[in-house]
C-alpha cells in the first residue's frame, strides 16, 4: 500500500495559494503571488530533491496538474526536475478533464477523489506525492488518507489568500517526525496525523 505525502509551501499564516509566481493564482483577487523563490536555498533543494528522488507517483488536481503541464513538460532548460516528473506516473483527480491527458505518463482519475485515491492507495507500493492542489488535499485529509505532510513553513505572513487547513476543518493532530532549517528561515516540517481517538 502506497503513503499519501502532502507537500506543501506555506506561510505562517497558513496561506498556500499562489507561491510559484505573479500570475499562478490570483483567485479571489489574491495579490500576493511568487511569494516562494526569494526563500530558496542549496538546503530545501537538496531535502527537496531527497523527496522527488523516492516518489513513486504523484497526484494532483487538475488546476495544479495543468499549471504544472504548462510550466514543466516542454522545459529543455536541463533542470533535473524536469526528467523526474516527465517520467514520473502522474494520476488526476478531476471531474471535467477528459483522456486522454496532455501530459505523458498522466491517468485520469475521474468520479469521487477519495473513492478513487482509496483505491490507488491500496494498489501501489510507492508513495504518492501531492503536490499543490489544496482542495483535493483537504478532502483526502478529512478523509483519513494523508500520512504525511512535508511542509515548508515560510517566514512570512501575508494575511489573505487560500489556506492549507480550511476554517472549518476538523480537529486533526499532528506529530513532527523531522524539521530542517533552511538558511533562509524556512522551516522543512514532516509531520504524520493522529489517529482520532489520541488527540
Amino acid at each position: 500500500m502506497a503513503a499519501i505525502v502532502v507537500t506543501e509551501s506555506v506561510t505562517l499564516d497558513g496561506v498556500m495559494q499562489g507561491p510559484g509566481r505573479p500570475d499562478e493564482d490570483t483567485r479571489d483577487g489574491f495579490r500576493h503571488g511568487g511569494w516562494g523563490p526569494a526563500y530558496r536555498d542549496r538546503v530545501m533543494g537538496e531535502v527537496m530533491g531527497r523527496g522527488m528522488a523516492g516518489t513513486g507517483a504523484m497526484l494532483f488536481g487538475r488546476r495544479t496538474y495543468l499549471d504544472f503541464f504548462a510550466s514543466w513538460a516542454g522545459r529543455t532548460d536541463g533542470n533535473p526536475y524536469t526528467e523526474k516528473l516527465n517520467g514520473t506516473p502522474k494520476y488526476v483527480a478531476s471531474r471535467t478533464l477528459a483522456d486522454p491527458l496532455p501530459w505523458q505518463n498522466s491517468v485520469l482519475l475521474a468520479g469521487d477523489a477519495t473513492a478513487t485515491v482509496a483505491e490507488l492507495k491500496k494498489e501501489l507500493d510507492r508513495d504518492l506525492v501531492v503536490l499543490g492542489s489544496g482542495a483535493l488535499v483537504r478532502s483526502l485529509a478529512a478523509a483519513g488518507l494523508v500520512d504525511r505532510f512535508v511542509l515548508c513553513v515560510h517566514p512570512l505572513v501575508l494575511g489573505s489568500g487560500r489556506r492549507l487547513f480550511p476554517d472549518s476543518g476538523p480537529l486533526a493532530g499532528m506529530r513532527l517526525v523531522d524539521c530542517v532549517p533552511t538558511g533562509t528561515g524556512v522551516l522543512i516540517a514532516t509531520y504524520e496525523p493522529l489517529a482520532a481517538e489520541t488527540h
